[in-house]
């Protein structure tokens, strides 16, 4: 049977790009992925996305009209640059969504936020589905949230409600963002513990395994407790705040679930009124992709 319209989806992210083509209800038909080979910099990432983007409609179009493009990319993505977004050298620079308009002319384009849209995709087809208000919280490389109100991302009024990665740690930290850095971001952050983890270790180490050893290790246990303490109770003010009915948490850490998961569920079941539901996000691997899908079914 042909498809009658389909539309692309396009996640960039600091180690990989993935491409989707979708139906009209948000079914994937075909991915691709490759490198984003952030060293090399931003524009070469955009210009060979673009490409696989082309490879990916000419081998699956069949005969389907493509209706619009979704794009995703960490930051906050405005007409003339990115905010928030340091990890890939020129990223902040770039014109995201006049580089894509440019390959796709007339086809309407929505670009936005990678784990603003992944929340969005948890909402009409994952974890937060029925849920009101919904909190998305992100753990991987980097920290963020996503606050949903009657199935609507909060934006704020820079794009940039959520970013938690940012918030302080103690009444110390007077620098934070004004003195380039994300407190809790680099406190329990994929890439931050990897590193201290390292330096612990004498080896490299990722957050993924570091979890892992501290099944057996003590200094590795010790590492991940006093990550998970400090994790535990932004993400409890955070229910305080905003009372949702559930939190789903995606992000590359949520495959340690089975010791991240528990950890949030009793600091929000002792400090929170009204303890939201707590559970593992539906889309662990491609939830930026079908955001970015959905943000294109809405374009």
């Amino acid at each position: 049977m042909t498809i009658a319209e389909i539309v692309l989806g396009i996640d960039f992210g600091g180690t990989k790009v993935a491409l989707g083509l979708a139906d009209r209800a948000g079914n994937l038909l075909a991915t691709s992925r490759l490198d984003t080979d952030a060293a090399a910099g931003a524009e070469q990432a955009v210009a060979r996305a673009l490409s696989a983007a082309r490879t990916l409609l000419a081998a699956e179009r069949a005969g389907a009209r493509l209706g619009a493009v979704g794009v995703v990319s960490p930051g906050i993505v405005l007409p003339d640059r990115i905010l928030l977004a340091p990890n890939v050298p020129g990223w902040e620079r770039l014109h995201l969504r006049d580089l894509v308009a440019a390959e796709f002319g007339s086809t309407p384009i929505e670009v936005g936020t990678d784990a603003k849209a992944a929340a969005l995709a948890e909402w009409k087809w994952g974890a937060l589905a029925g849920t009101d208000p919904a909190v998305f919280l992100s753990l991987g490389t980097g920290i963020a949230a996503a606050i949903l109100v009657n199935g609507k991302v909060l934006a704020g009024a820079n794009g940039a409600a959520g970013e938690i990665g940012y918030n302080l740690l103690a009444a110390g930290d007077t620098g934070g963002f004004a003195s380039g850095a994300a407190p809790l971001e680099e406190a329990v952050g994929g890439r931050g513990l990897g590193g201290r983890a390292s330096e612990l270790l004498g080896r490299p180490v990722t957050a993924g395994e570091l979890f892992a050893l501290a099944r057996d290790s003590a200094p590795a246990k010790e590492l991940v407790t006093a990550a998970l303490d400090e994790l535990s109770m932004h993400v409890a003010n955070l229910a305080i705040a905003i009372d949702p009915q559930r939190i789903a948490v995606g992000g590359g850490l949520v495959r340690s679930a089975d010791v991240l998961l528990p950890a949030l569920r009793d600091r929000l079941a002792l400090a929170v009124p009204f303890p939201p539901e707590l559970v593992a996000a539906k889309f662990d691997q491609d939830a930026s992709l079908l955001g970015a899908i959905a943000l294109a079914l809405g374009a």
